[in-house]
């Protein structure tokens, strides 16, 4: 019985993580871009580890936020790509141009045919103490959305 119980509240614990070790992330990413595709938005990865202190409060504030979780949801498929001891996923970082170079977190975007178009490091948002600055945030968000990146929104109508 104590055996169900310890395997119970692993996967419980696993669950509620941020980040995923034992995840296909390839596949998920995969999911991801055909998601952003039909919905007419980029995939937003953020990479790092459920040991990353700074990559638990991006996400605290990315959903606590009013405004950043309406500028990720609206413009974004929000993956949580792992770096950790268990899963460097270090296939998936050589693809996307060792984005870990910058640290943790790092935010990879990718287009809706999962073309890299860009890679953040998240040093150049934070507060200066012990979060991020939702200002630069939504200014980085807005920035690389599909909307600013249309040609549209800048040819003469």
């Amino acid at each position: 019985m104590a055996i169900v119980v310890i395997s119970f509240t692993n996967l419980f614990a696993q669950e509620n993580k941020l980040y995923n070790p034992v995840a296909n992330a390839a596949a998920d990413i995969d999911t991801a871009i055909k998601k952003a595709a039909v919905e007419n938005k980029f995939v937003l990865i953020q990479a790092g580890g459920n040991w990353c202190s700074w990559c638990l409060e991006f996400a605290r504030l990315g959903k606590s936020d009013r405004q950043l979780d309406s500028a990720i949801n609206s413009s974004f498929v929000w993956y949580h790509l792992n770096y950790s001891k268990e899963n460097t996923n270090e296939a998936l970082f050589a693809k996307y141009g060792y984005a870990q170079r910058f640290g943790f977190p790092v935010f990879i975007i990718l287009d809706g045919k999962g073309q890299r178009i860009h890679t953040q490091s998240s040093e150049y948002l934070e507060d200066g103490k012990k979060s991020y600055d939702q200002k630069k945030v939504l200014t980085f968000l807005e920035q690389w959305s599909p909307k600013a990146l249309a040609p549209a929104t800048y040819t003469k109508q």
